[in-house]
């Protein structure tokens, strides 16, 4: 699905990534490891077409993401990635359901058709019951599943998530390893995360292991 090869980033004189050669697969559950700093974050920016001014290429099956105009590339980020970080980044003015259908709704979705594939996601990850609340009125565990059910609604290849859990306590942070276990077994739901946490660092089919801006284990 993806090919990153010879990835190269600096910000200023400072080179954060050394080389990043990797490959992912459709039905991949990949966890990236590695200390603060070793590069972790920015290479799933750059795999999100979040972040550029890099060389070596990232192909998403086939096409080049340096060669992606601004229009292909936010129809990439909108239709074929789903993004979750570690705080959830919801609207604060919108309910639950009303943050899940927004990407969707962008993408050009009738408002019925959101609607219909967010219930269906917040029966899924446990939380119709929250429908129609706003992000205050949630636990941080309620509201990182609206999270990744926003980051899910429009049925995107790839879920790449940074630290979803670095922000929740341990019962939430096992609720949400479940949940990406979940998603990956019984959907098939392609996952790349990177993660501190060495719990759901060892729930991944893969581990990548990133030392000084480079992969050292594949």
């Amino acid at each position: 699905m993806i090919e990153i090869r010879e990835i190269e980033k600096s910000y200023g004189s400072t080179k954060v990534l050394k080389g990043v050669n990797g490959i992912i697969t459709k039905g991949d559950f990949i966890t990236i490891v590695g200390a603060s700093g070793a590069g972790k974050s920015t290479l799933l920016h750059l795999l999100a077409g979040l972040d550029k001014g890099h060389s070596g290429s990232i192909q998403f099956k086939g096409q080049m993401l340096e060669s992606m105009n601004k229009t292909s590339l936010n129809i990439y980020r909108n239709e074929q990635v789903g993004l979750v970080f570690q705080f959830h980044n919801l609207l604060p003015e919108l309910t639950a359901q009303e943050n899940i259908t927004l990407p969707r709704l962008i993408g050009g979705k009738m408002n019925k058709d959101a609607e219909r594939k967010a219930s269906e996601l917040m029966e899924l990850l446990g939380i119709s019951h929250r429908a129609h609340h706003l992000p205050s009125e949630m636990s941080g565990g309620e509201q990182q599943r609206v999270a990744i059910a926003r980051a899910l609604v429009n049925e995107p290849e790839i879920l790449l998530a940074d630290e979803p859990t670095g922000n929740l306590d341990s019962t939430n942070a096992e609720a949400v390893h479940e949940l990406l276990i979940k998603l990956n077994r019984d959907l098939g739901q392609t996952i790349v995360v990177v993660t501190h946490n060495k719990t759901l660092a060892s729930l991944g089919k893969t581990k990548w292991t990133m030392i000084d801006g480079k992969l050292t284990s594949i």
